[in-house]
């Protein structure tokens, strides 16, 4: 049994949602991982996730994505026991039927994303400071990746490109024009690159009983700047709550410069300012007003 032929992004779209096609091939995965209980897809995620019963997942990566299958298992590996947050154990990791797999442990908890809008002030101070504290153990562990082996290459080729990508997706010519001046007004310097997991945001945080309970996606991680971490924490966690950020920066031990932020969202790998904008909305009216309202810890 085999998954269907996805040698590009866009043969993977065309299959991503279809699990007639995908379903068997999971099937005969399980079968020949050993593994058996009830299979079901989890329903958000960029690549197919599966629980099968209540101990094993499954993700899975298509041709087009095979590189990322190593990244996912040599950091949760490096990662294992490590963090004050549950996170993950590797069971295996290889290739079947023309897709790869990380075989991990299923966590438990409620997400954090459904949770979160209905924490008083207080229960998200609490859980963001135990994000910051997972933070600082994560970037205390010697990064297994090596990509982007050149950190000052990567961050020119993004200034460069920065512009035409941020308005191509539909980025406010307001924001656009402040763009090169705001970047070239913040000293990105020459920084200490740390193990990065890149994308810390609630859709990936599990919560219990006021604790978290795990975290777990780790196949975007790289070596990073520091401050390229807390875009996501930023935008898709404490959500411009500047008590939380507060919080966040508390459990990691030391405040994050907010503009070296708000330059990393501007070149993040995936970055969409437009996005960014809808998800936490801001009556700043500059580049230096929104990295306050996003990232500071006094809003």
């Amino acid at each position: 049994m085999t998954f269907p032929i996805a040698q590009t992004e866009e043969q993977f779209d065309a299959v991503a949602e279809d699990e007639q096609a995908l379903r068997p091939a999971v099937d005969a995965l399980c079968r020949h991982l050993g593994i058996d209980g009830d299979v079901g897809r989890f329903a958000e995620g960029s690549l197919p996730v599966y629980a099968v019963g209540e101990r094993h997942v499954l993700k899975l990566f298509p041709a087009v994505h095979l590189d990322e299958v190593p990244v996912e298992r040599d950091v949760l590996a490096a990662v294992q026991g490590r963090l004050p947050v549950p996170t993950p154990e590797v069971f295996g990791a290889g290739e079947f039927g023309g897709w790869g797999y990380v075989h991990m442990e299923r966590l438990h908890g409620a997400s954090l994303r459904d949770v979160w809008p209905n924490l008083g002030d207080e229960e998200r101070q609490g859980v963001a400071r135990q994000a910051g504290e997972a933070l600082a153990a994560l970037h205390a562990i010697t990064p297994p990746v090596a990509e982007p082996a050149d950190w000052g290459g990567f961050v020119a080729a993004q200034k460069r490109n920065c512009v035409a990508r941020q308005e191509s997706r539909q980025l406010d010519p307001f924001w656009l024009e402040q763009v090169p001046g705001f970047l070239d007004s913040v000293d990105l310097g020459d920084p200490e690159l740390v193990l990065a997991h890149t994308e810390v945001m609630s859709a990936h945080l599990l919560v219990r009983d006021g604790r978290l309970s795990g975290l777990f996606d780790f196949e975007p991680a790289m070596r990073a700047a520091r401050e390229y971490e807390f875009v996501a924490t930023g935008v898709f966690l404490t959500r411009g709550d500047a008590a939380a950020n507060a919080a966040l920066y508390d459990g990691y031990g030391q405040t994050v410069d907010p503009r070296k932020v708000m330059a990393y969202a501007l070149l993040h790998v995936y970055s969409d300012v437009a996005w960014y904008l809808r998800e936490v909305p801001t009556a700043a009216t500059s580049l230096d007003g929104l990295a306050e309202h996003w990232f500071g810890p006094t809003g």
